[in-house]
């Protein structure tokens, strides 16, 4: 009986030991960067120098910094742009692409691969597409057209940016919604059909109302994920945010300003917390709407 014993005795620490490794992992990369920038966001630290406590200094000087409000701008325009069609394309797309039918297979592929790219590649691809002599403007002045300025200009840069954007996630919230599709009982499609109900409205009344708490969980994903946008803007549109840094967003400033050798880590980290609470923000917002709407 001793042996049980000591076994029992055992068990209380044994599970600590397991969680162990990814404690470690998360507090050295996630938790320590957290408390690190939310102190050095009160701070006036630069990337050789310690720095000294300014309390507020940093977010008072936002305030009146207009390249934050360009770049808060441009970040909430991502959102308006993008969102609305990560929530109802890859639902489209997931409904035809989940029919049994010879070849399905190859465009579930294709639809996916943009997803597994490298995001690098992939705005390179576009940069290659879109450039004055790349191949859209090569065809568009053949059919008389002319060419256009797809990243010379402020407002259609932003507007590719955000088709880069749509076109890679495509694919990725495409699979979430076939899974939730999976879920979704045949019968009321067929019930639906028998009371003379057509496939749009067995969409509307039917799919839509079924797979709701996945398009929210979508519109979280991707209102996170478009208000954090940085790769495809960076890469489109240079360093520099395009003409006159006109499309710099959010990230792209903290980028821009916290690094190099005369870097502000202080008021970059200062940026970095209005991120992190606008995101908190537009999560606790989609699920209050989801909310609401339930009641």
């Amino acid at each position: 009986m001793a042996t049980p014993l000591r076994i029992r005795r055992q068990l209380p620490s044994s599970p600590w030991l397991f969680a162990a490794p990814g404690l470690l992992i998360t507090g050295a990369f996630v938790l320590y960067p957290f408390v690190s920038t939310l102190a050095n966001s009160f701070t006036d630290r630069r990337t050789l120098v310690p720095g000294r406590f300014v309390g507020l200094a940093n977010f008072r000087e936002m305030v009146h910094d207009e390249m934050f409000w360009t770049g808060l701008r441009n970040s909430a325009l991502y959102i308006l742009g993008v969102v609305p069609a990560l929530v109802v394309l890859p639902l489209l797309l997931a409904l035809l692409v989940r029919k049994n039918i010879p070849g399905i297979t190859f465009f579930r592929s294709a639809f996916y691969t943009p997803v597994v790219a490298s995001i690098v590649v992939v705005g390179l691809i576009w940069v290659w597409l879109l450039d004055e002599r790349g191949l859209v403007n090569s065809l568009l002045e053949a059919v008389g057209i002319g060419r256009i300025g797809f990243l010379s200009d402020q407002w259609l840069l932003l507007l590719s940016a955000m088709a880069v954007t749509v076109w890679k996630g495509l694919g990725y919230y495409m699979i979430i919604y076939l899974a939730a599709l999976a879920d979704v009982p045949r019968e009321l499609h067929e019930a639906a059909a028998v009371d003379g109900a057509g496939p749009v409205r067995r969409f509307v009344s039917v799919t839509v109302p079924a797979v709701r708490s996945t398009m929210v969980l979508v519109a979280a994903l991707s209102s996170v994920a478009a208000f954090k946008v940085f790769s495809e803007v960076y890469l489109m549109a240079g360093p520099g945010g395009g003409p006159a840094g006109e499309d710099t967003t959010l990230v792209m400033l903290v980028q821009r300003t916290g690094t190099g050798l005369t870097g502000r880590v202080g008021y970059a980290s200062a940026l970095s917390v209005v991120v992190f609470v606008v995101t908190v923000a537009l999560m606790l917002l989609v699920l209050r709407a989801d909310r609401t709407e339930e009641s």
